[in-house]
């Protein structure tokens, strides 16, 4: 898009782009999302930036209406298969906050100076800076949700100093974190962690509002959910139209447990994490929004899907349809090899046990370091290489490079493989085989679905059988 386009985006006050580009005015100091609701700046006065941190890095702080820092990500970094969206995805998940700009370099096989080069760019600011910019978003939602002491706040959010997090926070939102925290109109929840009433909000979860883009088939993400959960680590409870999703989480630093809600709203859904540590929350609500598929763009993939006369009547039948991921890649590719039983067998046999079960949540999966001396050969060697950084499946991993990997190890077909670059790895362009007997159609009319064929996938099966 051309800046004029931008600003007519931000003249209709164009939800469609929120979160795609941000804008800023000269004369207040404020950056924007394109939908806020305040009168329009004139033309002159407008900046446009590709990220909330490079509008920061120019000295504006965020908007006190249109909170630009809660919007859903920018569809691009998880169709982007380059260097700049693989980074992207990192930041997101927490690498940054864990690892510094040079582990994030190491995974991406560059170095800092290069890292920092391609997305100073591009984007405006460079990874420290983006990793800023969430880390004050996580900050918020804490003081605004939870009654936690503001020091524990600060290292919880992934600062290093309270004096750095309370500089931060005056910067982007022009208040102190005690101002911010008097502000806690942005609560979400009422309802704990296994869905009954509130108690605090500590022991009840973090409420969160986790957005969405444009339409969201929501009643379809939460059939796949209820067809596929494991016993012990998730479950789908209540009725259709009011149901909740409920799973465990092996985090970085601890463990996890999260309940995201199907009752439709404006834009967003409901959700409520658990955490043994803080420190996870950021990277815990990436998960959860890869899960869902909460940073796709819906007008781009319905608009070329209903272009092709057999998927149209689909389209419009399910507008904003979801290509779901995964909560953990590892997992993902272990239940896709071994399928529902056998992940139930290996819960029973190798999973960990919460320190605190809740309800009929009682497990995490076992991680591949625990499944390296399975019985099953094709199990063990698939756990070895996801244990041994053979096979990467993070956020930031290469799809090419991971599905090679796959295909290599015994039991892994050409459907395995793609089902895991399709879900555990957000590729949304993924044919699981790529042949005329999966019932798609090869060729060019495959090639006219592009690049959202994991989205063409999905609405066939929502109409037949699903392969197992």
């Amino acid at each position: 898009m051309d800046e004029e386009t931008k600003y007519e985006a931000v003249t209709s006050r164009d939800a469609r782009f929120d979160g795609e580009f941000f804008f800023a005015v000269v004369t207040t100091g404020i950056y924007c999302r394109p939908s806020c609701p305040a009168v329009t700046p004139k033309r002159k006065n407008v900046r446009f930036y590709p990220t909330a941190a490079a509008a920061q890095g120019n000295g504006f702080r965020a908007c006190r209406r249109c909170r630009p820092d809660a919007v859903p990500g920018s569809a691009d970094w998880n169709a982007r298969a380059d260097v700049v969206g693989r980074a992207m995805r990192m930041i997101g998940d927490g690498v940054v906050d864990r690892e510094g700009v040079p582990g994030l370099a190491g995974r991406l096989g560059y170095s800092t100076r290069q890292v920092q080069r391609q997305l100073t760019a591009e984007l405006g600011a460079g990874p420290v800076a983006l990793a800023r910019a969430q880390r004050a978003h996580t900050a918020r939602v804490l003081l605004q949700t939870t009654g936690l002491p503001v020091t524990e706040i600060a290292f919880a959010s992934g600062f290093a100093s309270v004096r750095q997090f309370n500089d931060t926070i005056r910067q982007i939102y022009a208040r102190t974190p005690s101002e911010l925290r008097v502000e806690s109109g942005t609560k979400t929840g009422t309802k704990d962690i296994a869905g009954s009433s509130a108690g605090p909000a500590l022991a009840a979860g973090i409420p969160l509002r986790l957005a969405h883009r444009g339409a969201y088939a929501a009643r379809e993400v939460f059939d796949l959910l209820a067809s596929e959960a494991v016993p012990r680590i998730e479950e789908v409870v209540g009725e259709p139209g009011a149901r909740t999703y409920r799973r465990t989480l092996r985090m970085p630093y601890g463990t996890g447990i999260v309940a995201v809600d199907e009752a439709p709203h404006n834009g967003w859904l409901e959700a409520r994490i658990h955490l043994t540590d803080l420190r996870d929350l950021t990277t815990a609500v990436q998960r959860l929004r890869r899960l869902f598929d909460l940073d796709a763009d819906p007008y781009a993939v319905d608009e070329r899907l209903a272009a092709d006369p057999r998927l149209a009547p689909l389209v419009a039948a399910r507008p904003g349809l979801r290509s779901p991921g995964a909560a953990d890649p590892d997992e993902f590719a272990v239940r896709a090899l071994v399928g529902r039983e056998g992940a139930v067998q290996l819960i029973e046999t190798y999973g960990k046990a919460l320190d605190q079960p809740c309800g009929a949540l009682t497990h995490v999966f076992p991680e591949p370091g625990a499944l390296a001396g399975a019985d099953d050969p094709a199990l063990r060697a698939l756990a070895t290489a996801l244990a041994d950084g053979d096979v990467r499946l993070d956020p930031g991993a290469d799809r090419d490079e991971a599905q090679r990997g796959l295909l290599a190890l015994p039991g892994i077909t050409t459907r395995t493989a793609g089902l895991i670059r399709m879900r555990a790895l957000g590729d949304p362009d993924v044919l699981p085989d790529g042949g005329p007997e999966d019932g798609f159609g090869g060729g060019a009319q495959s090639d006219g679905w592009r690049p959202w064929r994991s989205y063409a996938v999905r609405h066939l099966w929502t109409v037949g059988p699903e392969p197992g």
